[in-house]
Order: C-alpha cells, then structure tokens, then sequence
C-alpha cells in the first residue's frame, strides 16, 4: 500500500537530486530511506527508480508515484493547516444575525477589516432573523445575536458593544426643527416612519408614543433605510433612528436631528452569544473589532 512518506521520499528524491540530499530533507537515514522504498517496490512488484552515475532516473512506474504526490501531498498540506487553523481559532463560519434594522450600516463598518483579516473565515449576515434572533442562536443557527434590545436567559451572554441615543430626525424644513427637544405631544398630528416591527419592540413606541397614550396622525413602515431617509427630507413625515446613523445622513441629505424628551432616549448595541460553549478565537476577534470600531466612530 502506497503511503505519504512514499510519496514524500520520491518527490524530494526528485526535487533534491540525490538519496543523501532526500533523506536529510526528510530528517531520515539514507538506509531507512532506501529501506522504505524497496519495501514499497517488493509491495507493487515494479522497480520506481535506476542509478545512472550519479543521477536517479525515475521508472514509468516511479512517475506514477511522483504524480500522486504532487497531487496528494499539497492536499495534505492544506487540509492540515485548515485543521490547525480550526484548532487554534483562526477559520470557520460566522453566522450573524440581527437583531437591528440601522445596526447594519454600523456591521458593514466592522465587516469589511474583519474579512481582510481573517481570509479562512466564512462570515454570512442573515436578516432571516430580525426580532426572533434568540431562537435563531439557541437552534445553532447563527453564532452571533446582534441586538439593542436584549432579553436575559441564562443560555445567552450579552456583551455591550456601544452605546447610542435614539433621535427625531426631519426635514430641515419641518417646524419641529426650531425645538430643543419634542415630547409625545408633538407628534401627534404628524406621521412616523418605521421599520416593520412589532410596536412593542420599536423604541419610540415603547419609550415615547405609548406611554402617553398619544394616537399618531399616520404610521407607516418602510423596510428599507435609504428609501425612509429620502422620504424624511422630501418632509413626508419623520423618524426616529440612532444619532450616529442620522449624522451621517446628515452628510449628504437636508435633515436635521431633534432629541426626544429633554433628558433623550439612550440605548445600547449588545452581541449575544451561547453561554453554554466555548467562544472560538476568531468571533472573540470579531467582537473586539466591532467594539474599537464602534469606540472610533461612535
């Protein structure tokens, strides 16, 4: 039976030049070296090289051998090193899910150092799971929960990535732009946009609009950010979405922000992973990278 030290003793036979040279190359004793290779000869009955003088000529059968090796042997190399790389944390697949309709714009932000440094790692962001993201990570079907609105269980940790306030944001020609701050009250004859997710879990609902007992004039969701921000500064109606993520829209769009409640609404993004394994290396990384990112910028 043909087996790697075979393969690896013709391939360095032909790439040394000599037996002395191949069995130092191989850490091995010329002896045990030949020893090895005529037991595979007797093995396949057929010889696998001649002595010319001082040159090693391959057999017919020998440069089957040696195309073997050059086939098998690199594959050997990889897989070994993709397992040692699985061992010491450097690949695998990321699966996140989110939790966090603006969150993706921050994401993208981390996303994009994070695939330069770790090549071997597949990283896949599923938005299958907005708003139900705990099931998703006990399930084992993401390994990251990216939320701002955890829930406590004791089979989930969550990290706190970076803290945001939530803002009003209108059109510049909006009249709410002349205040300080809006209350409820303010908002009742306009209409807000949101993203399609239950009230409870919308902030300005849950925070704001509920808790006084005020009926809007018009609510009406919208899935896309993009599509919500060119609806706000056309003074279609207004939002509410983290102020960092207005700021940048603010950039390049007519809008302006406006705190909601004198003392504002103050939120965090949280990372919520499985308490019941070990963290791999590489999602520890993506954590840390997601926290200095968010330090830098936010």
């Amino acid at each position: 039976m043909i087996e790697r030290h075979h393969l690896a003793i013709v391939s360095a036979i032909v790439e040394e030049g000599s037996l002395t040279k191949a069995a130092n190359s191989l850490c091995l004793t010329q002896s045990a070296l030949s020893h090895s290779i005529k037991k595979l000869e007797h093995i396949l009955g057929d010889k696998l090289w001649t002595i010319q003088g001082r040159r090693i000529e391959l057999t017919e059968s020998g440069n089957k051998v040696l195309a073997l090796a050059n086939r098998v042997i690199p594959q050997f190399e990889h897989t070994e090193q993709e397992i040692k790389n699985i061992a010491n944390g450097l690949q695998g697949k990321l699966r996140i899910g989110m939790e966090c309709y603006p969150c993706f714009q921050w994401l993208l932000k981390v996303i994009a150092p994070y695939l330069k440094r770790y090549p071997d790692v597949d990283v896949d962001i599923n938005k299958e799971f907005q708003f139900g993201g705990i099931g998703a990570l006990l399930s084992f079907d993401i390994d990251v929960l990216i939320t701002p609105d955890p829930i406590y269980i004791k089979t989930i940790n969550y990290l706190p990535i970076f803290e945001y306030e939530l803002a009003l944001v209108a059109s510049e020609q909006h009249e709410l732009t002349s205040k300080t701050f809006v209350t409820p009250q303010d908002l009742a004859n306009e209409t807000v946009f949101t993203h399609p997710i239950e009230l409870s879990r919308l902030d300005i609902f849950s925070q704001f609009i509920t808790p006084a007992g005020i009926s809007l004039k018009k609510h009406k969701t919208i899935e896309d950010i993009e599509m919500m921000m060119q609806l706000v500064s056309a003074n279609r109606g207004v939002t509410a979405i983290p102020l960092w993520l207005a700021q940048e829209y603010q950039q390049r769009l007519p809008i302006k922000t406006i705190k909601l409640t004198e003392d504002g609404i103050k939120k965090c993004v949280y990372i919520g992973l499985r308490a019941t394994e070990k963290t791999p290396h590489f999602i520890n990384e993506f954590i840390t990278l997601a926290k200095n990112i968010a330090s830098e910028k936010y």
